[in-house]
């Protein structure tokens, strides 16, 4: 089961919308549609299937869309997951600094992630290195994407899919305009 919804910070508090995503075949298309719900105004896109990864991307504006994606290999799998997860943030194009990519993730500890990284998805070759086409199980993104709202990247590297974008909200003072719309 899928949860979906859009984020607004206005002038007068945090407003959340459940806005289908149905249509949507691209983070451009997403982005797009979360600037047109509110346009002057920070959004965050908020997606989860429960109990197996979630994501959330900011659009500040016109600017560039921040995403961060739980577990890729998980989200792959899914339609939501698949506008997600680019080229550019599986480390397949070059990213900007501070986003968590495919060469990233050999550097992580199990501190950093929750759950284990499957070994057995045929993800290498026989000498050990990353096949370039594969998706990473773990996170992937900007996990930064929230820390000017007192959510740093720790803190989001170590949220549960089961109850993550009900932490966010709760930080953000926003679970009661999130729950409206769940």
């Amino acid at each position: 089961m899928y949860f979906t919804a859009l984020l607004a910070r206005t002038d007068d508090g945090w407003e959340a919308s459940d806005t289908e995503f149905d249509d949507v075949e691209s983070l451009d298309e997403l982005a797009d549609l979360a600037r047109e719900a509110a346009p002057d105004d920070t959004v965050l896109v908020c997606i989860e299937q429960e109990g197996v990864w979630f994501g959330v991307v900011r659009i500040d504006g016109e600017d560039d869309p921040r995403v961060f994606v739980s577990d890729a290999a998980r989200a792959m799998r899914s339609a939501y997951g698949e506008i997600l997860l680019t080229d550019e943030l599986l480390g397949r194009r070059s990213a900007d600094d501070g986003m968590l990519a495919l060469d990233d993730l050999d550097d992580l500890t199990d501190d950093d992630v929750a759950g284990d990284r499957d070994t057995d998805d045929n993800d290498s070759d026989d000498d050990g290195a990353l096949d370039p086409d594969a998706v990473p199980r773990g996170p992937v993104g900007d996990a930064g994407l929230l820390a000017d709202f007192g959510i740093d990247a720790a803190a989001v590297l170590t949220l549960s899919a089961d109850d993550a974008l009900s932490e966010i909200a709760e930080t953000l003072g926003a679970a009661d305009v999130l729950e409206a719309v769940r």
